[in-house]
């Protein structure tokens, strides 16, 4: 007992290495710069294929914010009781076991942090392929090989273009760039994520008014005249109409389309990851999880609007201009851009294209800066490379820092934005629900500790949650295994790894 009561307050030898230099505005602008990437500006038109219903479209998206605020707002008591770097990852240490910690920080490692950075990357890449085109995924520096389709027994892998080209290396240059950014210091990475939190945030505000204050004719015919048009699985679900109700059916359908919405909501949990480095953290954490999430749901929501007011919902993927193509049919999936071309012309085009970027920017810088704090405080608790417990002069984890760096740009040579997003949702959800079971277990076995901010809403909330993302996993793996069975996997590898862990910790000396 008194061994885990040293745990839970925080033994972990970082408190003469990183410095508390965030305030409430600075962790407010990593929850919102985490969140605001690219995917608000794609997602929805893959969602839209699904859903094939404005009115499911924000349904997809009110669901994925009130299980997105829901889970914020119980993270805040676990932050606000354990504000050390590491966030989750202490977390789930603490209150299920280190077990369960060193799978998440694995998992996070392998593809969960790097995979969403590489993905935010070639995003970013993406549309500065609309300004220059010499940026362009078909043209190859060094193409090793297209690998698959593979048959496994939950369906098809591939197949994947491995290779250097020019866009995947404007994405590694970025990744790179903000890596460096972020080794001189935490001032210097939580000036660029201020300052480009505030500029995305102001781009994705002006997408907003360009919603209420411009909209077509045939948006408006098309998507307000029947909302909820098509709303019956045997028209408008890809899987087979197997439910035995409407209900049923549709929710199955909302669950299985918010793989998008829920990436585009993720992220917010990396403030946590730099616990340590934020001032009066029992006050200033819980209340930037609940205004910053609380903020992006509610413009992610207005935007979405936004587009059915000035785009039709279904389109024609052979169509030659961005109303004939709707939502659903985009160029390139870029339903930003088509909304503001539609509104503005060509120019909107640019405009877009230039927030964007600026977006995906700034939402690297969020998860370079955090993710890194995670590989940290494995290594305090020797379960990963001792060096990366290491800060350098400027009081940044370099080294951890630099191996995020690394994995993140071999993951940016190994598939498009879509497919690293396919592998993510899934293991994401994974360590939500395992979480929020340590919550309700810590409030069981340790209700002792003290707990400046009690979760809003507890029991009913966090177990609503729970509930929600259960039920989200279990269709995954039933309409999108090929999706969610690596995830899965990638997961239960970790178990082995951690064997091999154990074995090296004890071989090495104390302290």
């Amino acid at each position: 007992m008194a061994q885990q009561a040293q745990t839970l307050a925080g033994v972990t030898g970082e408190g003469a290495d990183l410095v508390k230099g965030l305030g409430l505005f600075d962790a407010i602008m990593i929850v919102m710069g985490s969140m605001i990437g690219s995917a608000i500006f794609i997602v929805s038109g893959d969602i839209s294929h699904q859903v094939q219903s404005p009115g499911l479209l924000l349904v997809v998206w009110i669901v994925a914010g009130v299980m997105t605020i829901i889970c914020a707002l119980s993270y805040g008591e676990l932050a606000a009781m354990m504000p050390h770097a590491g966030g989750q990852y202490v977390f789930l240490r603490d209150s299920l076991g280190p077990i369960w910690g060193f799978l998440y920080g694995w998992t996070m490692l392998l593809v969960i942090q790097t995979a969403t950075i590489a993905a935010v990357a070639i995003a970013f890449a993406k549309f500065t392929a609309v300004l220059i085109p010499f940026f362009s995924a078909s043209d190859w520096i060094w193409k090793i090989g297209t690998f698959g389709p593979w048959q496994l027994w939950f369906g098809s892998l591939g197949p994947y273009n491995v290779g250097l080209n020019r866009q995947n290396f404007l994405a590694i240059a970025s990744i790179v760039l903000l890596t460096w950014l972020n080794t001189r210091g935490l001032r210097v990475g939580k000036i660029v994520q201020n300052v480009f939190t505030v500029a995305k945030t102001g781009a994705l505000a002006g997408l907003v008014l360009l919603g209420v204050f411009f909209s077509t004719a045939v948006a408006r015919t098309a998507n307000f005249t029947n909302f909820w048009r098509n709303a019956s699985l045997g028209t408008m679900h890809p899987y087979p109409p197997d439910q035995p109700t409407w209900l049923i059916g549709t929710i199955t359908l909302v669950g299985v389309a918010m793989v998008g919405s829920l990436f585009a909501a993720d992220a917010w949990n990396n403030v946590t990851f730099t616990a340590a480095e934020v001032k009066n953290p029992s006050r200033n954490l819980p209340l930037a999880l609940a205004l910053g999430t609380g903020l992006v749901i509610l413009l992610y929501i207005m935007v979405n609007i936004g587009y059915l007011r000035i785009l039709p919902m279904a389109g024609d993927p052979n169509g030659t201009t961005t109303l004939a193509r709707g939502i659903e049919f985009a160029a390139d999936g870029r339903v930003a851009t088509a909304a503001a071309q539609a509104v503005i012309g060509p120019a909107g085009a640019i405009v877009m294209a230039i927030a964007i970027m600026i977006s995906g920017f700034g939402c690297n810088n969020g998860l370079i800066l955090s993710g890194a704090r995670i590989y940290y405080a494995m290594a305090k608790d020797k379960l990963f490379f001792q060096s990366a417990g290491n800060v350098n002069r400027h009081h940044a984890p370099s080294a951890a820092l630099i191996v995020q760096c690394v994995w993140a740009s071999v993951l940016c040579l190994s598939g498009t934005y879509s497919q690293l997003l396919d592998f993510l949702i899934f293991a994401v959800v994974i360590f939500y629900i395992l979480t929020l079971s340590g919550l309700f277990l810590l409030r069981w076995k340790r209700p002792d500790i003290p707990r400046p901010y009690r979760a809003f809403g507890y029991p009913v909330l966090p177990a609503l949650y729970i509930v929600m993302a259960v039920f989200i996993e279990f269709q995954l793996l039933r309409y999108k295994p090929q999706y969610t069975w690596p995830g899965l996997i990638i997961v239960l590898l970790g178990l082995p790894v951690y064997a091999i862990w154990k074995v090296r910790a004890k071989a090495l000396p104390a302290g």
